[in-house]
């Protein structure tokens, strides 16, 4: 048997039904929801993380794409975090070579990884952290940012900047902020708005302000309100007061 039809079966186990009901309405799977005809079988994320962690040294990408290829929400999770494993893996190996072609294997399948979740806890480990030491690279997130109407396409292209933040290099997630001022989608208010935020808690808050007062006027409200969740009260009214 394949390891990734034993991690299919051994998650299956764990399902809970009265937990599945209340995930499908936490990630907003109703018709017209952003999550619309998501299944889930109903189980936590560390338990996901303590079947992932049991196989995660001899799983394959063909373990990943099975994995991913399921109906079920939790089954895609623990294959896209089987993905970031043999990703550490190859940098740990120093295998540049392979750690391309995971970054293109996951561009491949972005739209299997279909909610916020599986587009936050994946996209800044595997893209952001490639294009940190690869900033050569950086249009990658340009042209995902770029990709109108392909909501989680877009969201990774903001969200990778995570690691690229922490490592001091601000310029592009202002670009690509000025970019989606005006989304339509309260999901990508709220992950330019948490980048933003991540600026100012990461050594660059001056450069967050500059932003702030050229862009305040024309800022969703949810992305401001992200942005500027770690100033000070006074700091925080100052903003919201703009009109």
């Amino acid at each position: 048997m394949k390891n990734s039809n034993r991690i299919i079966n051994e998650i299956r186990a764990e399902a809970n039904e009265a937990l599945a009901q209340h995930l499908m309405r936490f990630f907003k799977t109703g018709k017209g929801q952003y999550g619309e005809g998501d299944k889930f079988l109903g189980i936590k994320n560390p338990q996901i993380r303590a079947i992932v962690k049991a196989y995660c040294k001899d799983v394959s990408l063909m373990d990943v794409d099975s994995l991913i290829d399921s109906q079920y929400h939790e089954i895609r999770l623990a294959g896209f975090l089987l993905l970031i494993e043999i990703y550490k893996r190859a940098k740990k190996q120093k295998d540049d070579t392979e750690q391309r072609e995971i970054v293109d294997y996951y561009l491949s399948k972005i739209d299997r990884g279909n909610n916020w979740d599986l587009v936050d806890l994946v996209a800044p480990k595997i893209l952001g952290e490639w294009i940190t030491r690869h900033p050569e690279e950086y249009q990658i997130l340009d042209q995902l940012a770029d990709m109108d109407g392909k909501l989680w396409h877009q969201r990774v292209g903001v969200v990778a900047n995570w690691m690229i933040i922490r490592s001091g290099e601000y310029s592009h997630t202002f670009r690509i902020a000025e970019k989606l001022l005006n989304h339509r989608h309260d999901l990508m208010h709220k992950a330019v708005g948490w980048m933003l935020r991540e600026v100012g808690k990461n050594g660059g808050k001056s450069e967050l302000l500059q932003f702030l007062d050229k862009h305040v006027y024309m800022m969703p409200r949810t992305m401001l309100r992200y942005s500027i969740e770690h100033f000070s009260p006074e700091e925080r009214q100052h903003y919201m007061a703009k009109p």
